[in-house]
């Protein structure tokens, strides 16, 4: 058994992390400009949340029950 989370888990909880970053940024970008955010910005912002998210998810290692 392995002591890390698996790689799928990693991966679905890093996409969703940036989805919802990239989707939060765009609320408030709209709420402050008043028009919408460039995809390009949304995508930077994802993958920045991204990639300190997936080295803290390979760090981490299942609670047993």
């Amino acid at each position: 058994m392995s002591l890390f989370l698996p790689f799928w888990q990693r991966l679905l909880v890093t996409v969703l992390a940036m989805l919802a970053s990239s989707w939060i940024a765009g609320l408030i970008w709209h709420a402050i400009f008043n028009f919408p955010l460039p995809s390009y910005v949304g995508g930077v912002v994802g993958g920045l949340a991204a990639l300190p998210l997936w080295d803290l998810l390979k760090r981490i290692r299942p609670g047993t029950v």
